[in-house]
């Protein structure tokens, strides 16, 4: 395991952390997602944010079809959130489950507690119905949410998270780009404050779920 540390500076200097696309051989794109300092020695997956980022302003749709502000809905709770897609085969549907076989592991009043949020990255086939069937087969306390693909994007990008509209690969299949990390957000200050990345595994998770449901650094 490694542990990244990010340093305020950092943050208008290099990028490290690329574009990933999902299921289509070519996961570095050459696109900056965020910029991260290394600290060199150090065991574990998360990334604890010298500056956390502020949750993004989204209003998005839920797997009911219901309105979800984002900010409203997870104000004062653990938070994690996660942006990727459902036809995704390899990197969003391995993530989700690390989480979800995580989060089983917490008490009852824990698991309740935890919000983790599915945002898709895809949202012309991502639809209400198909976030919610999908996430079914994970965990369906996940909020999946869909909607304009502008807003999305825009959301994204205040967590240092890069999407690219979707697109056709060399086979015609349609893939997205998209950055493949995720922000935990504290319940003390709402800051999203940890950062993992796609090779954070379940034992990671949970690890330090208990520590980010009390808003302690992991």
């Amino acid at each position: 395991m490694r542990k990244k540390t990010f340093a305020a500076a950092a943050l208008l200097a290099v990028a490290s952390l690329t574009l990933s696309a999902c299921g289509s051989g070519d996961g570095d794109s050459g696109k900056p997602v965020s910029v991260v300092s290394e600290e060199a020695g150090s065991q574990k997956a998360a990334t604890v944010l010298d500056k956390p980022f502020e949750k993004p302003d989204l209003v998005l749709t839920d797997t009911n079809g219901k309105k979800y502000d984002f900010r409203a809905e997870t104000a004062g709770r653990p938070t994690l959130v996660y942006f990727g897609y459902t036809h995704c085969p390899d990197v969003c549907p391995l993530t989700m489950n690390n989480i979800a076989v995580a989060k089983k592991q917490l008490p009852q009043d824990q698991q309740d507690e935890l919000r983790i949020v599915f945002v898709t990255t895809d949202p012309e086939r991502d639809t209400s119905a198909a976030l919610g069937t999908w996430l079914k087969g994970i965990d369906s306390q996940v909020v999946g949410l869909t909607g304009d693909f502008d807003t999305i994007q825009a959301g994204a990008r205040t967590l240092g998270i890069s999407i690219d509209p979707p697109r056709k690969d060399e086979n015609g299949k349609t893939v997205s780009d998209h950055g493949t990390q995720v922000i935990a957000f504290s319940p003390k200050t709402d800051g999203g404050y940890v950062l993992y990345g796609e090779d954070a595994t379940v034992d990671d998770y949970t690890q330090d779920l208990p520590k980010i449901i009390k808003g302690d650094k992991p």
